[in-house]
């Protein structure tokens, strides 16, 4: 049970129905409604009537709403008289889709865990969409997701640009393309490749750079570490956002390396993306704090030179 779920019934009641619920929580209707479901099963009880004219409150939800207004009360007296000192044992936890690890995650928590003995960070490496659902629920408190130029910010949550850069191809160190300055997408395509599952933005971006004449396949996988470790043991090539790759581990061993695109100028960039909420906990806002001011350190060390335009 979370306390989101409490405030999804009693906003639903408020405004007697779900989509006026959604809209003044800031909250997609059908993660709404998928979060009250959750709650109904947990209970064992229907707390709402779905009808074709809309939700209400159920009569078994209405003989439970003093109870859960009252927990609702309790929490918020709770945070009144505690409030940010309690949230020293939060554990802040963040969904990453595995972006600038090295240069602005890992720094970051270590920045944080320093300044705050106390406090845990949870880093979970998850798809974009597992992200975005986990910080709609409260199962998440910050993510941090790729996203191309035009890519819309789910309406529930909001985004705060970190890092920005350009896809770039990642080669084991040593490679014949290596010796090039810039690659073409025609050179790419005749290597092995080790491609992004479906629901990563590279895998995306690759389609979107290849078109139907994809390269042949050598490997699929998840996120952009396993990506660069398949990349130094020889198994293929990959496209990784630069600040993917720049100052990475693999690289700074010297076994991978990256080339600009050529004539590529798609642009890139690494936000930090968290729920609409009123109340943030102090922890969340520590971890949120030391990551933009990791990212400023970076942006623009690690944005790579743009390709040319001519051959």
């Amino acid at each position: 049970m979370r306390i989101e779920q409490l405030e999804y019934i009693a906003a639903v009641t408020q405004y007697g129905s779900l989509r006026k619920a959604s809209e003044s929580l800031h909250v997609s209707q059908p993660a709404l409604s998928e979060a009250v479901s959750k709650l109904e099963r947990e209970l064992g009880v229907i707390l709402l009537d779905r009808r074709r004219s809309g939700a209400r409150i159920s009569r078994r939800g209405r003989e439970l709403l003093q109870n859960m207004v009252e927990v609702l009360e309790a929490v918020d007296r709770l945070r009144t008289a505690a409030g940010d000192q309690a949230a020293g044992h939060h554990v802040v936890r963040v969904g990453t889709v595995s972006a600038a690890t090295s240069t602005v995650l890992v720094p970051a928590v270590r920045d944080f865990r320093a300044a705050h003995p106390g406090r845990t960070a949870e880093v979970l490496n998850i798809q974009q969409g597992e992200i975005d659902q986990g910080l709609r629920e409260g199962a998440l408190d910050l993510g941090l997701v790729n996203v191309l130029a035009g890519d819309d910010t789910p309406p529930d949550l909001v985004d705060l640009g970190l890092v920005h850069g350009r896809p770039v191809a990642v080669l084991p160190a040593g490679h014949p393309l290596a010796s090039y300055e810039e690659v073409t997408t025609e050179q790419l395509r005749t290597e092995p490749f080790v491609a992004m599952r479906a629901g990563y933005l590279m895998h995306r971006f690759a389609h979107r750079l290849f078109g139907v004449d994809m390269p042949e396949i050598s490997y699929t996988t998840d996120g952009a570490e396993l990506g660069k470790t398949m990349v130094a043991e020889g198994l293929g090539v990959t496209v990784l956002p630069h600040y993917s790759v720049a100052g990475d581990p693999l690289e700074r061993a010297g076994l991978i390396t990256h080339r600009p695109l050529r004539h590529d100028s798609t642009a890139v960039t690494l936000v930090l993306r968290q729920r609409r909420q009123q109340h943030v906990p102090q922890p969340v806002r520590d971890l949120a704090a030391a990551l933009v001011a990791r990212a400023r350190t970076q942006d623009g060390t690690t944005s790579p030179p743009v390709a040319s335009e001519t051959a």
